[in-house]
């Protein structure tokens, strides 16, 4: 949910074994780039891009199809935070056209029985985040921080859900990006399979 320009799509296809993969991005030229992307990839046949609101999503799909949600959704609330002129960053930065609770509820509806939610959200919105997701039984399983350096806050968060489970969270370690030399942790070497 929120593919962009389906770089997550893309990188999942290629890390997991998934039969089919739907991206869904509500902005046309956005969703047009993403189409681009599969094609250059040669992943038609593994992901779909479907430009269309969440918030109209049941017109293409029934309730309890899916077995995963991935989201990146947009992490400002609407009047927070430095605005851009340019419709598609606002967008993309912005709740604008749908907010946390949209995406979680809708994710609840879309997901099977035990099926998983995973989303990357701003750090700073943990308590929207669980609040929303245990009020639509999405519960809480794992949450990994994301921080730039060892010696810095995180900023970020990795957290995975799963519809309809008994509630016990286990918190895991921060997730470093760089050294202090400014290049990659190994892990995230790892991940990117560049180690």
């Amino acid at each position: 949910i929120g593919t962009g320009t389906g770089i997550i799509s893309i990188l999942l296809s290629k890390k997991a074994n998934i039969k089919k993969i739907y991206g869904i991005e509500i902005q046309q030229e956005v969703a047009n780039m993403a189409e681009r992307s599969v094609k250059l990839n040669n992943l038609e046949d593994k992901i779909s891009i479907i430009n269309t609101n969440i918030k109209d999503i049941f017109d293409k799909f029934e309730p309890n199809t899916f077995d995963a949600i991935v989201t990146n959704p947009p992490y400002m609330k609407l009047n927070t935070g430095a605005k851009s002129d340019e419709i598609k960053k606002l967008i993309s930065r912005h709740e604008v056209e749908c907010n946390l609770e949209d995406i979680i509820k809708i994710s609840y509806k879309l997901l099977k029985s035990r099926g998983e939610f995973y989303m990357v959200h701003r750090a700073e919105r943990i308590v929207d985040i669980l609040y929303l997701m245990r009020k639509y039984k999405l519960e809480p399983k794992k949450i990994r921080f994301i921080q730039s350096k060892v010696n810095k806050e995180p900023n970020l968060l990795l957290i995975k859900g799963v519809k309809d489970a008994g509630n016990q969270l286990k918190i895991e370690r921060p997730l470093v990006v760089y050294n202090e030399d400014g290049s990659y942790t190994d892990e995230i070497l790892e991940i990117y399979h560049k180690k």
